[in-house]
């Protein structure tokens, strides 16, 4: 299936969605097949292999277990933080897995066998399942990838799903896959980016679905806000981060008592940043956009869209859903850009494939909405990620907190300012979006493995985590 709005923009729990999402997704796929194809009721041994990035920092990123949750049947989508503490906790207590929801099996998490040193190669998020029977006797095995953004990609049929994703894509009514291709179709048209991925969209849904499915997503982008907002205390995992939101809200309803001096909106939008990956980073209930690790940027930059662009102190519910659903098309055409081209991987890329990626998503929609030309819709985006290029992920702890929640309150400024500049020029512009996105992919083929989610390198080894 070509890639999508609703492909970059899904629910799940925190604080990974290449290291919680995806291998979550990837147990779960396998749990179903273990059921669909009979065998369950046969298996009396499990195994677990976790290869490269997964097993080196799985740990902080609650890899270990999303897959526990993902082999009980659980998808990313639907569970509940209330469930994950409900299960793990019986599991810990019990030391028996619930397979696919119809075998109990004597498994825990330090079953598990990791390969941190080794890396699979389709990707460095590799994990193994195997199931055997009473006398040892292999039953079924699956090999996935964890390949960002919560997509998996299962070892052995990758060609068939990129032929399966270009016979998809002929199936769309204005397809593209680079900036250019995606700029001929708005010049050919006489559209905007936001429309010519709601066209393409209604190939597969129907506008109410679609309108609906995005506001949606931003309704659980504001649960996930409130939610965070009312927490207090430090954040799990041993770094003793304290959660920042809750004081700074209560220092700012103080200060800016209407909520609308625009001598705020940058506080605001931290605000908004660090709430959501405090969430995220606590195994809340966030939205990938287009990851977890990135995932405050995106609402961020759409409440200053709400809040402080000009007109929208007048604005109607109504209005303020189509600015929602406009930001949100602008913002996942271009993710389908960096999807397509290069990767939303931090362990594949660095950082600057997940914050970058939403950084530059983020200021596509914010111009969008703000009334910019297509060509200026790209030279924002373009703007955003040519200042985050070479970006290293090396979080501390092998967390999601540090530098990753600052990061994410950096980056929706970055995109603030990248659509400002974009709307005071004309569209034209020196470097194309496609030229940098393909900067982007070679940079990370260059960067040292040590700074692409490996706590190997950068802060993860040279800040003292206690």
């Amino acid at each position: 299936m070509a890639v999508g709005v609703f492909d970059l923009f899904t629910v799940g729990i925190g604080p990974s969605s290449s290291h919680t999402v995806g291998p979550m997704r990837a147990g779960a796929v396998f749990a179903r097949e273990l059921r669909e194809s009979g065998v369950l009721e046969s298996v009396a041994g499990l195994r677990v292999d976790l290869y490269g990035s997964l097993a080196a920092t799985g740990k902080g990123h609650g890899t270990f277990t999303a897959v526990l949750l993902g082999l009980e049947g659980f998808d990313p989508e639907k569970i509940l933080p209330a469930e994950v503490e409900e299960r793990l906790a019986s599991i810990a207590d019990t030391g028996k897995l619930n397979l696919a929801g119809g075998i109990l099996l004597d498994y825990t998490l330090e079953d598990m066998v990791l390969h941190p040193l080794t890396v699979l190669p389709r990707h460095t998020n590799g994990m193994k399942f195997q199931v055997s029977d009473a006398e040892g006797n292999v039953l079924r095995e699956a090999t996935f990838f964890s390949v960002g953004g919560g997509f998996i990609v299962r070892e052995g049929e990758e060609d068939a799903a990129m032929e399966d994703l270009e016979e998809s894509k002929k199936e769309l009514p204005l397809p593209f896959r680079t900036a250019a291709e995606l700029m001929g179709r708005c010049s050919s048209k006489g559209l905007g980016i936001s429309d010519i991925m709601f066209i393409n969209e209604r190939a597969s849904r129907s506008e109410e679905e679609i309108r609906e499915g995005l506001l949606h997503i931003w309704a659980v982008m504001e649960a996930c806000v409130e939610t965070s907002l009312k927490r207090e205390g430090v954040l799990p995992g041993g770094l003793k981060v304290r959660r920042r939101s809750p004081d700074w809200l209560e220092r700012l309803l103080k200060e800016d008592k209407d909520r609308n001096d625009p001598k705020y909106w940058q506080e605001w939008v931290n605000l908004i940043a660090l709430a959501v990956n405090e969430e995220n980073a606590s195994g809340g209930r966030v939205v990938t956009a287009p990851t977890n690790g990135a995932a405050g940027i995106i609402p961020a930059v759409l409440y200053y869209a709400l809040n402080y662009a000009p007109g929208m102190d007048k604005a109607t519910q109504q209005d303020r859903d189509d600015v929602v659903v406009k930001f949100l098309l602008a913002a996942g055409a271009v993710g389908v850009l960096y999807k397509e081209q290069a990767s939303i991987s931090g362990a594949e890329v660095g950082c600057q494939g997940e914050v970058g990626s939403a950084s530059s998503m983020a200021a596509a929609g914010l111009a969008e909405v703000m009334g910019g030309t297509p060509g200026q819709v790209e030279n924002a985006a373009e703007i955003a990620m040519e200042h985050n290029l070479g970006l290293t992920c090396d979080p501390i702890g092998g967390l999601v907190q540090i530098p990753c929640i600052e990061r994410n309150a950096i980056a929706a400024a970055k995109a603030i300012n990248a659509a400002k500049m974009a709307l005071w020029g004309d569209g034209t512009h020196r470097v194309s979006l496609d030229e940098v996105i393909v900067t982007m992919r070679e940079t990370g083929k260059d960067m040292s493995h040590k700074y692409k989610e490996t706590a190997m390198g950068g802060l993860a080894v040279n800040v003292v985590e206690c």
